[in-house]
């Protein structure tokens, strides 16, 4: 099962699920979405439901609570969608992922897994930014400490802006990428197996361990060095990784073959000390070699989020040199109180001298 929380991750759950459950505090966003399963977190504010929440994840948090036990259930061993910088995505999978820090020791089945998008810090506003810093340094990174989620999927929005991709469009091609991984054991019931195995649950173990997870694709050469292949061909849709932990990948051959290769792929990852789980298959349909590559790797969140805190601290200091440039001066007026002072006595009808000697007084005037 797929969940999708607020507006931009219940759209990107539906390309991955057509049945995908979506949660939202907005009927007019709920509405907006072709969904069957639609669940709406209740706001209790004096003014009534919200339409939205504002970028604000406290009313997303306040929401959890309407929804809290259901959506605990529904999510235990499944994919939430979210993105990081809005309100309802934010807030609401917060509370969710505080739930699973304080939970007891859950087990492989029950873990859940997030695929979560992050702004482009360099072109969204600053709150999606902030919201995001504190999302990845706080809630997710005590989760993935206590070691009771699945694998975290880190996607950015960076090829959307940079590509000037409709909404739509960077949802189809973030869901087209995804589910090359998420096809990989059906490709296993699927083709025929040459070496090794990779069963759905040797592939739901591989994704319920708290780790990033960072995932790629590319036409294999045999002739090229593999670590080299791998440089070029990253996924620009997901954060880079770290050194692995542990790695997967199937790697696939043309009808007749040479699946030997995929012993230089073992050996890259020697000196690495990571012994991937792997399968080689023969695909009928392909003309050359292809490989699909998951990594696991556990860098801290607070060490993810630089880039952002360096982008919201260049947002800052632009507000407050923009504030400067904007203040008024004013001109200083240079004002004669003598010629002034006779000027008023004329337009009452008093005597020039009395209010000479009224401003002499005064030391006005000498």
């Amino acid at each position: 099962m797929t969940i999708g929380i607020g507006g931009a991750g219940s759209r990107l759950a539906l390309k991955l699920d057509r049945d995908a459950t979506v949660v939202n505090v907005s009927q007019t966003e709920l509405a907006k979405v072709e969904a069957r399963n639609r669940i709406l977190a209740v706001v209790h504010a004096a003014q009534g439901q919200l339409r939205g929440s504002r970028k604000d994840p406290r009313i997303g948090e306040s929401a959890f609570q309407s929804i809290r036990q259901e959506l605990r259930h529904l999510a235990e061993g499944n994919l939430v969608v979210s993105s990081t910088g809005g309100g309802t995505g934010n807030g609401i999978t917060s509370c969710l992922l505080r739930e699973l820090a304080n939970a007891e020791d859950l087990a492989v089945e029950r873990r859940t897994r997030f695929a979560l998008v992050l702004p482009y810090a360099k072109l969204e506003p600053a709150e999606y930014v902030v919201n995001t810093t504190d999302f990845l340094q706080g809630p997710l990174s005590d989760a993935i400490d206590n070691g009771n989620t699945g694998n975290i999927f880190l996607f950015s929005n960076k090829v959307k802006f940079e590509g000037r991709l409709a909404e739509d469009d960077f949802n189809n091609k973030l869901a087209a990428s995804f589910q090359m991984l998420l096809d990989l054991p059906g490709k296993n019931d699927e083709l025929k197996l040459l070496d090794g195995h990779i069963d759905h649950e040797d592939f739901d173990l591989f994704l319920s361990k708290p780790y990033f997870n960072y995932f790629t694709y590319f036409h294999h050469d045999p002739e090229q060095p593999f670590g080299k292949q791998l440089d070029k061909h990253r996924n620009p849709l997901i954060l880079p990784p770290d050194n692995p932990i542990e790695a997967l990948f199937v790697y696939e051959v043309p009808e007749g073959g040479d699946p030997r290769p995929f012993y230089d792929i073992l050996e890259y990852f020697a000196p690495q000390d990571v012994n991937p789980v792997y399968s080689v298959l023969e695909n009928p349909k392909l003309k050359k070699p292809f490989i699909t590559l998951s990594l696991l790797y556990s860098r801290k969140p607070a060490e993810l989020v630089e880039d952002f805190n360096r982008v919201s601290q260049e947002h800052a200091e632009a507000k407050v040199r923009k504030s400067v440039e904007q203040h008024v001066n004013l001109p200083k007026l240079e004002i004669n109180l003598q010629t002034e002072a006779r000027k008023m006595a004329r337009q009452q009808g008093a005597s020039e001298d009395d209010i000479l000697q009224i401003l002499k007084r005064l030391g006005k005037l000498k």
